[in-house]
């Protein structure tokens, strides 16, 4: 497609893609733009990388926010890398050990967009596949990265539709990736890093839901799926989005068995991250790749567990 040019209007699910800036999925029978995906760089200290923004429900609810003014960062749904052999892939200050959070521009990273493999729609299912590099402060390339994020399963009378992240991270460093996250680097209960989600404002002190049991205690606790649901401000009502992570993630494979830890807040702000390193670092051999594939649902109204249990039991990986 050309800059700018949009599916027919006929199908269900319609990219516009302005080149250069960003990839727009919206869904015809509602009208609703579903994300937009924004690739274009942004400021050095804020760690440049894609993410999605604003996300939306099927009722045109936004589930995102975009730079706090807490943490200037945060923006939308993205992948980050918190602490990276020493480096900060995550954006703002770095965390030392003892010292607390530091200013040290020389340490912050970015994950730069090269270009696409593909951008689909065939009405049913969007397809983002694209190469990104990762680089530290200097700008030597650490890894190459293969990312797909696909859009199916939309559903306007259940009011919910799902997104797939799949990322395939590759060394080109001589010498092993270290991922890590500030629990790693010493700070108790911070293991926040990898797929990040930021919620809204008013999303503050919602529902965090999981298989057996719900709320903040859920922090650093193991389990397939987690669930968030929170009150709009503007309009009347509720959203749920339900979190998973694929089975493959927890199974040996390059850097061994190393399963996923939820990092989770409702206070002072809504977040979300299935963390790759969360207590532990997570070592990635030059050349190796290391593959991850994680599921977002975005859902009006609030929903229960019993209703997200079903939901995933007739939606399998």
């Amino acid at each position: 497609m050309s800059a700018n040019q949009q599916a027919p209007e006929s199908s269900g699910l319609r990219i516009v893609h302005a080149h250069g800036d960003r990839i727009t999925v919206t869904e015809s029978t509602t009208g609703v733009e579903l994300f937009s995906y924004v690739y274009q760089p942004e400021a050095a200290w804020e760690a440049p990388k894609p993410y999605l923004h604003p996300v939306r429900t099927l009722a045109g609810d936004v589930v995102t926010d975009y730079r706090p003014n807490d943490h200037r960062w945060h923006k939308g749904l993205q992948l980050t890398a918190s602490h990276l052999s020493g480096q900060n892939l995550w954006g703002g200050n770095t965390y030392v050990h003892g010292e607390g959070y530091l200013k040290l521009p020389e340490r912050v990273g970015s994950m730069a967009h090269v270009g696409f493999d593909e951008v689909a729609s065939d009405g049913t299912r969007v397809v983002i596949a694209e190469r990104l590099t990762w680089h530290p402060y200097t700008g030597e390339l650490w890894a190459d990265e293969e990312r797909r994020i696909e859009v199916h399963d939309v559903d306007p009378a259940a009011g919910s539709w799902a997104l797939t992240w799949t990322s395939a991270i590759t060394n080109r460093r001589d010498e092993p990736l270290r991922f890590g996250s500030p629990t790693t680097a010493g700070r108790e209960m911070a293991g926040y890093t990898g797929l990040f989600w930021r919620g809204p404002r008013a999303f503050r002190d919602g529902r965090i839901i999981g298989p057996d049991s719900e709320g903040p205690e859920l922090m650093g606790e193991q389990a397939p799926w987690l669930a968030y649901s929170g009150e709009h401000d503007v309009t009347d009502g509720h959203a749920t989005l339900v979190f998973a992570h694929a089975p493959e993630n927890d199974h040996a494979g390059t850097g061994g068995t190393h399963p996923a830890h939820w990092f989770v807040r409702n206070e002072p702000f809504a977040a979300v991250a299935p963390s790759w390193a969360f207590f532990e670092e997570l070592e990635l051999a030059p050349g190796d790749t290391l593959t991850r594939r994680y599921r977002v649902v975005v859902a009006d109204g609030a929903w229960e567990r019993a209703e997200i249990a079903k939901y995933l039991e007739e939606h399998p990986w």
